[in-house]
């Protein structure tokens, strides 16, 4: 699990107006630290020139910061000198090797561009404070784009990586590897590519996860403990799908002393375009990485948006590295207790004969408590209840029901239609227990209902002391996932549900709830845009008190394939409303058999979280048909959402 910080000051750079050779667009920065200076250049694009085709000309520009954030003095760098860029250079990357920099770009010969004439060059400098070119050279003589060089020798070896055919239907990510920096362009360099690119299959590793999906190379590698980190886009749906391309920026861990061995790899995008700034511009919902630096454990990631601004983003270098590598991956994402369901349907009790799932739990006097939503055959919900020691081995199961329907807006209105008590919250508050369900009659829209029973009835099984169920939400709504934190703000009580897309809230001034309703919902977490939580979001558990803030554990659907996954978010301790950090991956994803198939196809969905010694265990439905239990270092969760 890892956590990106896209920056507050995002777009961090952007173009010039009054710079004729950036007056369009900025972007695509690569970035170099030299002394107290982090140097960017970049892709810059020029006001029109109706003389001319293209008649908008990119070249490369240079700036430098000292923060990171704030760049300026920035100036022309490359620029057309050469026949074979004189339509435009772009999407540079720069290294410091053996004494000098190097920066490789997009060279273009010819416009319309197409694959004859986009190719590889290389800027060279001795120094970047006067930004002079001592010299430049076409690299390759076939069609290829975003060439880094690794920033020391492999094996002796000077090393570089390249997309090649990048507009033909072949694309290939290659490793090239020379003696001498200067044979990949001098006279010898004629004969190299040639015997080279003859055997391009045995040079290039393919990451292509689906024939549809496209990759491009990405920043600079950076070395790392545990091998070189590779930075570098990946889009989906790119050929041939009827599905919306996503541009995602993905990582890979390359072996040390052979970089065509793939150590390890993100399973999805680190970053997708999301945010206002990344989704609207002249070319829309784009991101594309071409810089990458690396402070103690602070892995920057720089990349351009819309084809037209710089961005930055933060992530944690070890929480990265453990969710990519296989060793350690389990340990950064819950792990199920047992490949099994822990309560399946049972046939011969009508009330649980259909499913069994999404249940809340309780941990009390070392044991826990499991409520889970069964289903009858003719679709009715209620709740029942199982009991464990150690929280994933069930040592009893109670033969009848503790919570049924008694109310006109859970009762069933439709003959075998849903109808019921479904997926409860439940909660301790002041010895007592508090369960937030959804309530449906099969006629109106879900609801959000609550009922209480001490603790003490609880323990003892007087069933028949909970309280009157009363709803709580708008009957104009939709409204389900919901739950009240267990301590006052500033005098007042907050409560969590969703109503459409959104993870909502609402504060209420007390618990009495024959009298207390949710008036608003003003939204606290919503879908993001080409992701995994795309189409929309709703808390799963109670929320968990700690040192660092309020976790919350959240179910989000892709908007794509509908799947539900889990993540998290961490709320500040005294404003609930404001998200201190939110996972980017997904923390839980259907994986097995019982995940996949069941009433509805691909679900993880919990309802209740215990803390038990070191670990947080979950309690979840599977493909609304069955309960499993996962866990997960409680220290791990907390590290990784407060850095």
């Amino acid at each position: 699990m890892y956590i990106v910080k896209k920056s507050n000051h995002n777009p961090i750079f952007t173009h010039k107006k009054e710079n004729i050779f950036e007056a369009h667009s900025a972007f695509n920065m690569s970035v170099l630290q030299d002394g107290p200076h982090l140097y960017g250049v970049y892709r810059a694009e020029s006001s029109i020139d109706r003389t001319r085709l293209p008649e908008r000309l990119s070249t490369i520009g240079i700036t430098h910061s000292d923060d990171g954030i704030h760049f300026e003095n920035r100036k022309q760098y490359i620029a057309p000198t050469e026949q074979w860029e004189n339509c435009g250079c772009e999407d540079p990357r720069i290294t410091f090797f053996e004494g000098k920099y190097y920066t490789f770009y997009t060279a273009l010969s010819g416009y319309p561009y197409n694959a004859d004439n986009i190719k590889v060059a290389v800027a060279i400098s001795d120094t970047l404070v006067d930004s002079t070119i001592k010299e430049k050279h076409l690299v390759t003589p076939f069609n290829a784009k975003a060439m880094a060089i690794f920033p020391r020798r492999i094996n002796g070896k000077v090393t570089v990586i390249l997309s090649v055919n990048t507009d033909r239907d072949n694309m290939q990510l290659s490793i090239a590897q020379v003696d001498n920096i200067e044979n990949l362009w001098d006279e010898s360099s004629v004969e190299f590519w040639s015997k080279w690119y003859k055997n391009l299959e045995m040079q290039s590793f393919n990451i292509r996860r689906d024939v549809k999906d496209h990759y491009e190379g990405g920043p600079v590698p950076i070395y790392t403990k545990d091998g070189w980190l590779f930075i570098h886009s990946y889009i989906q749906n790119y050929r041939g799908s009827s599905l919306e391309r996503i541009f995602g920026i993905e990582a890979l861990l390359l072996d040390h002393k052979d970089p065509l061995k793939i150590i390890a790899r993100t399973e999805g995008p680190i970053i997708v375009p999301s945010e206002e700034y990344e989704l609207l511009g002249p070319i829309e919902n784009i991101c594309f990485p071409t810089g990458s630096i690396l402070k103690g454990k602070t892995l920057s990631i720089y990349y351009g948006v819309v084809d037209a601004k710089t961005c930055v983003a933060e992530i944690n270098l070890e929480d990265l590295l453990h969710t990519m590598t296989e060793s350690t991956r389990d340990r950064h994402k819950f792990t199920r207790v047992s490949r099994a369901p822990v309560i399946v349907p049972d046939p011969d009790h009508d009330w649980e004969s259909l499913a069994t799932f999404n249940p809340g739990a309780l941990r009390i006097e070392d044991k826990t408590y499991i409520f889970y939503r069964a289903m009858s055959r003719d679709n009715t919900s209620t709740i029942g209840l199982a009991i464990s020691a150690d929280g994933a081995h069930i040592d009893e199961r109670l033969v009848e029901p503790i919570y049924i329907p008694r109310a006109d807006f859970e009762n069933k209105k439709v003959p075998g239609g849903n109808s019921g008590c479904e997926d409860p919250r439940v909660l301790i508050i002041e010895d007592n227990l508090y369960m937030f369900y959804t309530a449906y009659n099969g006629v109106d829209k879900p609801m959000v209902a609550v009922t209480k029973i001490s603790k003490k009835d609880f323990l003892d099984r007087k069933w028949s002391s909970w309280d009157t169920p009363y709803l709580i939400s708008q009957r104009d709504y939709d409204d389900k996932d919901t739950c009240v934190f267990p301590e006052r703000f500033d005098d007042k009580y907050f409560v969590m549900h969703r109503i459409g897309t959104d993870i909502c809230g609402d504060y209420i001034d007390s618990l009495d709830f024959e009298k207390e309703k949710l008036d608003r919902c003003f939204s606290i977490l919503s879908p993001r845009v080409n992701t995994w939580d795309s189409l929309k979001v709703g808390i799963a558990c109670p929320p968990l008190k700690t040192p660092s803030g309020w976790l919350v554990l959240y179910h989000g659907i892709s908007r794509t394939s509908h799947t539900y996954r889990v993540g998290v978010i961490l709320l500040d301790l005294k404003d609930p409303t404001y998200v201190i950090s939110r996972s980017a991956d997904p923390i839980l994803e259907p994986e097995l058999k019982w995940e996949k198939e069941g009433i509805v196809p691909n679900v993880v969905f919990p309802c209740g979280m215990c803390v038990i010694d070191e670990y947080l265990y979950i309690y979840y439905g599977g493909a609304d048909k069955v309960v499993g239990v996962a866990k997960m270092e409680l220290k791990i969760l907390l590290d990784a959402l407060s850095r």
